[in-house]
């Protein structure tokens, strides 16, 4: 099967021995809306560029729809790259920018004209085509820079942090208007970044980094509930990582099992894994639980209410504090505050056991 990008054991080392990236690994179908997700300095950005053609690689190849372009230079990839400075030129009129690349390619005014055209009409800049770049608001600079990667018609748009700049409202407005564009176009997405909700809400799979090397590649909720490494159950959502010593061995289809200091616990996982993660949101306020969960008992030490979420610390039997989430709405939640004793409930499938 050809794949419209393949990354096989790509890797970068800069002269003076740092690695910024490591045996990277990746095959993305056409279509496909995949996101790097990572703190700063993870590799998310390297690897992009790597992809562009903007960055040498060092080792591995890079393969788009089949074909080797590990040398090719950028102008000859068939990707297009949208900047978190969206990269405009100031001194040009909206649909100069746009034409840019038409321009590069050479292309006969009559058909550059009409693709802008379109284009224009496509992004709602038809208003603003005549105006400078830089006269306009942050929202339309992200439209322009986005018209401006799709009009050159990219097997693969390159999009690193391409929301960053944007303040919170609109960044949300842009978010809804991406993942419906692409799903329109059926152009294969790669996006950099370093907020989780962009990743998990608009991808269909996530790439998670740290120190140049690949943690996970997962579909967002299999990402979010069944975290691979202590670097992604970390790095992913609001989890408690407890941990133990692993007892027994799992037999298919059922759980294994962990003896930590607060009592036996079982989950979803490989035998020998010897961290317990549960997610916040996970624990079920109850004061006496199904008899299948796995229960602790523990002290509210600070409580707050944000619209329908209820968000705890609770101090456990061990003195760790840890984070739950449950419904503001509900009496047990009403009923809480700081100093209250309470009882957590957690489903063993809700649990998923990771090596130490």
């Amino acid at each position: 099967m050809i794949h419209d990008l393949e990354l096989l054991q790509v890797g970068k080392t800069y002269p003076d021995g740092t690695v910024a990236v490591s045996g990277f690994d990746l095959k993305v179908e056409k279509g496909e809306f995949v996101a790097f997700l990572g703190p700063s300095g993870c590799g998310k950005s390297t690897t992009l560029r790597m992809i562009a053609g903007f960055e040498d690689i060092t080792q591995g190849e890079i393969l788009i729809k089949g074909r080797n372009v590990s040398r090719t230079p950028p102008e000859k990839r068939p990707t297009s790259m949208i900047f978190q400075n969206y990269a405009l030129f100031p001194h040009m009129t909206v649909r100069q920018n746009i034409g840019f690349g038409l321009d590069i390619k050479k292309m006969p005014k009559a058909d550059k004209d009409s693709k802008v055209d379109r284009i224009l009409d496509m992004f709602d800049l038809t208003a603003f085509a005549e105006r400078k770049a830089d006269k306009l608001s942050g929202g339309q600079r992200q439209r322009i820079a986005l018209a401006r990667g799709l009009v050159v018609e990219p097997e693969i748009l390159l999009l690193d942090e391409p929301l960053g700049a944007l303040d919170a409202n609109l960044r949300r407005i842009i978010q809804n208007e991406l993942k419906l564009l692409q799903r329109e176009l059926g152009i294969t997405f790669v996006f950099v970044t370093h907020a989780q909700s962009e990743a998990l809400g608009l991808s269909d799979r996530v790439v998670v980094m740290s120190n140049g090397i690949v943690e996970q590649i997962s579909p967002p909720k299999e990402l979010y509930r069944r975290p691979a490494t202590r670097f992604v159950a970390d790095f992913i959502g609001s989890n408690t990582i407890i941990e133990g010593r692993p007892v027994g061995l799992a037999e298919a289809g059922s759980y294994a099992h962990l003896e930590t200091p607060l009592g036996l616990i079982k989950g979803r996982g490989p035998a020998g894994a010897g961290l317990a993660v549960i997610p916040a949101e996970a624990f079920r306020i109850t004061p006496s639980g199904a008899a299948h969960e796995i229960r602790f008992a523990g002290t509210v030490t600070a409580r707050q209410l944000v619209g329908s979420v209820g968000h705890l610390r609770v101090r456990l039997s061990d003195d760790r504090e840890i984070s739950v989430e449950t419904h503001s709405g509900t009496p047990e939640a009403q009923a809480l505050t700081p100093g209250s004793t309470v009882t957590l409930g957690v489903d063993p499938e809700a649990i998923t056991l990771i090596p130490a």
